[in-house]
């Protein structure tokens, strides 16, 4: 196994590789960049009125009438002064000791941006994937023992129809029928907690998260449920068909007894490997869209503004950790799926 997980380290290194060229080649040559838009807030600001902000180049120079040795203090002291190629080495040698580098605009380190916002991010990947699972994995075990029941049916309707609606629909709609829309004013429209809330005892602090939760863990989870739910019970049914289960019945063996003690575990496999990966998804990838709409000082908001005003320290820094995080999650899953499974033999060409 150790053999296993070492090879596949050594095999995320192109893969981390190739995101990290990607991203700098397009943050090199997307229109705007990150000077582009310090000059824009200084004229702002009170700097006299020039042309608007032109398209990037490699040196990041801009169109904007400012005093031309003002515009060459920056670029020294952002670096865009030097070579392309020169940037991207030093990049590559700032991320192989992990080091993520300073944001432009807000002047901190990207570690510690990213630190401030986890607590809001984990907090809403962990509830999403609590509730995903509390209510699927029932639910789905309760569908493949009623397969083909009017329940079954109706169930898959419902999960179906939840899973086609995006969840950054479902969450204006539910803003406009309880955030004190055109309805009802029942839960928050913003933020985790009210601005109050270091005053409170705690009893009130737990009410007050909770009423502020409700609303974006709601449009998070509800497009989740068919996946798991029809996972569970499919997994159900092929175990249910299989021979150890007839040896298990014709042995006198309670159907309660079979069910849970034996096709339960076998059953679970997929969805106990698949679970590293599951939290990663909750963690990532509704998160931008759910804290943009709700107003969430997450790791997605964080990642909108910085692509918006071109922070393009804090995005190469972001995407870098977030695909180590997506890789080492895969490799989890694929280590406890073994773990889980001793059938399963891990070689460096994958699980067999």
């Amino acid at each position: 196994m150790w053999r296993y997980i070492g090879t596949r380290l050594l095999i995320m290194l192109p893969t981390l590789f190739g995101a990290v060229t990607l991203t700098f080649a397009v943050t090199q040559f997307v229109p705007g960049g990150p000077l582009d838009q310090i000059l824009l807030e200084l004229q702002q600001d009170g700097t006299p009125d020039g042309e608007s902000a032109g398209g990037g180049s490699t040196g990041y120079t801009s169109r904007l009438s400012i005093d031309p040795a003002q515009v060459a203090e920056l670029n020294r002291l952002y670096g865009f002064d030097q070579p392309v190629m020169l940037r991207y080495w030093e990049t590559l040698k700032r991320f192989a000791r992990m080091d993520l580098g300073e944001s432009y605009f807000q002047h901190e380190s990207v570690w510690a941006l990213i630190r401030s916002k986890l607590p809001v991010s984990i907090s809403l990947g962990l509830w999403t994937l609590f509730i995903t699972y509390l209510v699927s994995v029932p639910l789905g075990v309760a569908k493949a023992v009623r397969a083909g029941s009017r329940f079954d049916f109706a169930t898959s309707v419902l999960v179906l129809t939840g899973y086609a609606i995006p969840g950054f629909v479902l969450g204006i709609v539910l803003l406009v029928l309880f955030g004190g829309g055109t309805f009802w004013t029942i839960f928050p429209l913003r933020g985790l907690t009210s601005d109050n809330f270091a005053q409170l005892p705690l009893h009130a602090k737990v009410l007050d998260y909770l009423w502020h939760i409700v609303l974006p863990v709601t449009a998070s989870v509800v497009s989740q449920f068919a996946i798991k739910t029809m996972l569970t019970r499919n997994s159900f049914l092929d175990e249910i068909h299989k021979q150890y289960v007839l040896t298990a019945r014709a042995k006198g063996l309670s159907e309660r007894s079979v069910l849970w003690k034996h096709v339960f575990r076998n059953a679970l496999i997929p969805l106990v490997t698949g679970l590293p990966a599951a939290f990663i998804a909750a963690f990532f990838t509704n998160s931008l869209l759910i804290e943009t709409l709700f107003s969430l000082d997450g790791l997605g908001l964080l990642s909108f503004e910085s692509v918006k005003r071109r922070d393009y320290a804090v995005v190469l820094g972001a995407l870098y950790l977030f695909t180590l995080i997506g890789l080492l999650a895969k490799l989890i899953g694929d280590v406890c799926y073994m773990l889980v499974d001793p059938r399963i033999k891990l070689q460096a060409g994958g699980a067999k």
